[in-house]
Order: C-alpha cells, then structure tokens, then sequence
C-alpha cells in the first residue's frame, strides 16, 4: 500500500512517488530537507542513547543467531535419531524375517517339534514374566554369522534354540520394570526397581554337550567316565578336548563315539555346534572354558571339583539329577559380564592399529614385573583423564572377577549381576588412593607414561603376559559377548553361598548374651 499525506482539511493526497512516478520537484525539497535535518545539532545525550540501542540490538542479534542455531542442531540431533531408529527397526525386521524363512524352509525333525513350556516351581504362570518381555537368545548372545545347524557323523542336527526371560516372584511384581526416567511436571522420577532374576527357557531340545575338565586329576576323570556314558544314554553328541578324547579311548574302546576338533577352524566354530558346556573343576577351568569362546558363549553347567570356586554351585556327586534338570529346563542363569581388551603400541599410526583382541572374564592387571620401579600409568575414562597410578600396578576387573585379585588388593565383593568396571590399584603409593566402581559402558584406557623409568607388564585372566612399552596402551571396554552359567538356587543366593563357604565371610563368634544391658 502507498504511504498517504494528509492535507489540512484532512483528506489523504497521493505521494510525488506513487505509481513509480517520481516528480524532480519533490526530489529536490527532499534533498533539502535531508540536509537541513543533517545540519541541525543534535540534543544532548543523544549519542549516549544511540549506543545503548545499538549494544541492544547487537545483543538481541546474538540471542536471535543462538535460538536458530540451537533449533538447527536440534533438528539435526532429530533427524539422526529418527535415521538410526529407521536402521534398528529394519535390522530387527530382517532378523526376524530371515528366522521365519529359516524355520518354514528346514523340515523340522521330532525333537525341534516339542517346545518347552515356561512354569514356575509351583506350577503358577503368574510367576514368571509376559513373554513380551522376554530377552531372546539372538538379542542377548548374537553371533555375526548364523548357522543353526552343525553336521555330525552324516547328520544334519539343528542347534537347540532358547530364550532367555525375566523370572519374577510374586503377582505383584509380575513383570519386568525398566529404569524410566519421567519428567512429568517437572518432577524427576525414575520408575519401581526391582531384582529379576534371568532365566533360560528351551525352545528345542539340546542335542550336543561340550565337557571341559581340570586335567591331571583322577578324580576329574572318572566323573568325566561316568558323565559321558549317562549322557550318552540321553542319546546326546558329546563333545570333549583331544586330550580328554585320547584319554577316554585308552582306558576303553567304548568311547570312540566321542567327538573332539582337530584344528583352529573346528576350535573356533564350537559355538556353532555345542548346545552346553560342563565343566569339572573349579573357577580355572570356568575360565579356560569362557576364553575358548571369542563371540557367543552357549550355557555353562560348572561342578565344583576344584580347590575354590566362587563360579561353581554344582556337586559333582549329584551330575545326574543336576544334568536332567538343566536339560529338561528352565534354569536360572547368570549373565557374567566381559572386558575386551586391545593393545595399542606407541609406533601405530592410527587407534585402529591394535593387536587381536582378548576377552577376560575375571580381570585384565598392569603391573611392574620384575622392574623395581613403580608403574608410572596415565589412566583415561572416555578420553577424560583420571588419575596417573603410581605403585605396583593396577587392575580392571568385571564383578564376577570382585572376589579375585581384585579383592585381595582390598578392592570391594561386588554382585556378578551388576553392570560395572572395578579400577583396583596395587600398592599405590598414596594413602587416598582408594578403588572406582565405574560404569559398564564406559572405555578406559591405560597408558604408560612416556617418562616411565621402566615399563609395564599386563596380563588377560592371568595369562598372556605382555609387556608395555613407554607410550603403549591398554583399551578395555565391556564385550557384547557375556558368559552365562547356570544358578544352583539363583544368582543371589549362590553369590552369598560362595563368599560365605569360600571366604568365610564375617564369620565371627557370637556375642554372648549374658552381661550388661541397656536399661
């Protein structure tokens, strides 16, 4: 719209410029006026009032730029979530189709036809979870490349499938609560916590045994005898280590139906083809059992035979009632968690240089070896620095490993259920340095300090020892591959049986009751 001037009797009159039509008269009386206006002096203070305004649009630019700017990147942020969800949705949609396909394109045999059903001691549904809420075994021990089947003496045997799901007690705590965070009306609240304890439900029938035993133990070997001749009763494919293998055959030709791998490569596909593990010895031969696996860890059975075993519930003078209940299902289990391990030497050129990676199950120590000098370690926590250890060493170390060298460095006994990372010194020298509990998805790098005086020696669940360098690293973080080993009772109640048989934890007299008494 034209802008209008008003004439003295009040009526509007068009503009010189309306129309784009420019009269040089008005021009020329503008010109003037301008200059006139230019020529006038300025009212005092009006200098001071013109920066003031300028300081105040200067500042409103500022928070006008930050506004678009923050609405970008969170539009961004959005678009970023919104792609990865996109991507998650449709993996998981291609996982299920490709199991579908998988289940209708195999003829399924009698065995794979008679599923298990998920039922309490007291033969009450309500006492385990919906099955909505179940953790399937695909999603909590994924492999990178699925194949179900294994080929065995000729046969084409389909690997027993499971899921794994939170057993709940009581109907009020029917089912599983997640830890929700909610903002509703600016309040922060986190939704009921609760204990579930894992448990595993066959799908189909476990076909094949894998047997691992604490060698140059007579004892071991003759409940290794008697096991495979019962589970062969069962009608199960048993597994044992060539050692084993040999053994067996030499005592008698009956055994000659045991199977063991005869290179790396069947080494490495057991995941492949074993439905469970057992093994017969102690909290070693748990480890040397979890170590034979670098992906996927089928259930382990662990009867103790050994000199201590935290990880170990089962009586070997009871396999056989044992063994049928675990294999009839379902058992409780407990997911161990995992450090995965990379070296890092000074001469790489990029973080992606590093060494093969090792899975420990107890826990990774730094230490100084036969140096006499302190350990000198720059010790960082998703790039943030921690602390620069000091003293004989340091150790990282999972919950289940909380009751090994960990402790005995005066590190704390921590729940093998709870999600962390134990950062235990070793001797250090200062009186305040005392152990972290640090979270599970954090990644913690280990350095030797250049000006290290000597350097470090680190080993993975007491075993291959390597020595660090000045400017060599350590990177841990915790594995998606956890191990889970079958509960006696449940994972609480077999935590405490441990510490309390094998530590004798508080163990004390008791306070006689005879004496003075508050009045």
């Amino acid at each position: 719209m034209a802008p209008e001037n008003f004439n003295p009797n009040g009526n509007a009159s068009n503009l010189p410029w309306e129309d784009g039509v420019l009269d040089s008269l008005s021009l020329v009386n503008s010109e003037k006026a301008v200059k006139e206006v230019i020529q006038q002096p300025l009212v005092e203070g009006i200098d001071d009032h013109l920066v003031e305004f300028s300081e105040a649009m200067r500042t409103v630019s500022k928070v006008l730029r930050r506004a678009a700017e923050g609405k970008a990147s969170a539009q961004a942020e959005a678009s970023e979530w919104k792609r990865k969800y996109e991507l998650e949705r449709e993996r998981n949609r291609q996982l299920e189709n490709k199991e579908l396909n998988s289940n209708y394109t195999v003829e399924k045999g009698d065995n794979s036809a008679d599923h298990l059903k998920l039922m309490s001691e007291t033969d009450e549904p309500s006492q385990f979870c919906n099955e909505k809420n179940g953790i399937y075994s695909h999603e909590v021990l994924r492999d990178r490349v699925h194949n179900a089947y294994s080929n065995v003496d000729g046969k084409l045997i389909r690997k027993a499938s499971f899921k794994l799901q939170w057993y709940c007690k009581g109907e009020k705590n029917d089912q599983h609560k997640h830890d929700i965070v909610s903002f509703e009306k600016g309040n922060i609240t986190t939704a009921e916590r609760s204990s579930k304890q894992i448990c595993l439900k066959w799908e189909s029938p476990p076909q094949t045994v894998l047997i691992l035993t604490k060698p140059n133990s007579t004892s071991v070997k003759v409940i290794c005898a008697e096991m495979v001749r019962w589970l062969k009763e069962k009608k199960l494919n048993i597994y044992v280590e060539p050692r084993v293998r040999t053994e067996l055959v030499t005592e008698s030709s009956y055994y000659d139906f045991v199977q063991t791998w005869k290179d790396d490569d069947g080494f490495l596909l057991l995941h492949e083809k074993v439905d469970l593990v057992v093994t017969l010895g102690g909290d070693g031969t748990v480890l040397w059992a979890a170590s034979m696996f670098k992906g996927p860890v089928p259930p382990i059975v662990p009867f103790s035979l050994g000199s201590l075993g935290f990880m170990t519930p089962f009586h070997s003078e009871q396999y056989k009632e044992c063994l049928k209940s675990i294999l009839q299902g379902p058992i409780s289990i407990t997911l161990r968690h995992r450090l995965q391990c990379h070296v890092i030497r000074e001469s790489a050129k990029t973080e992606d240089e590093t060494e093969e990676p090792i899975l420990v199950l107890n826990e990774v120590t730094i230490d100084r070896g036969i140096s006499s000098f302190l350990t000198n370690l720059e010790c960082y926590c998703d790039n943030s620095f921690v602390t620069c250890v000091q003293g004989d060493g340091l150790i990282l170390s999972t919950t289940s490993g909380s009751t090994a060298y960990s402790l005995a460095a005066g590190g704390s006994m921590v729940h093998p259920q709870v999600p962390g990372i134990l950062f235990t010194p070793i001797c250090p020298h200062s009186l305040s340095f005392r152990p972290l509990i640090l979270p599970e998805y954090v990644t913690l790098r280990i350095q030797v300090a250049l000006n290290s005086r000597g350097p470090a020696w680190v080993s993975f669940d007491g075993k291959d020892r390597k020595q660090l360098s000045q400017g060599d690293a350590l990177v841990c973080s915790m594995s998606i591959w956890p191990v889970p080993t079958a509960c006696r009772g449940d994972s609480t109640n077999d935590f405490l049986h441990s510490i309390h048989d094998g530590l004798h934890w508080n163990l004390r007299k008791t306070q006689s009751g005879d004496g003075p008494r508050d009045s």
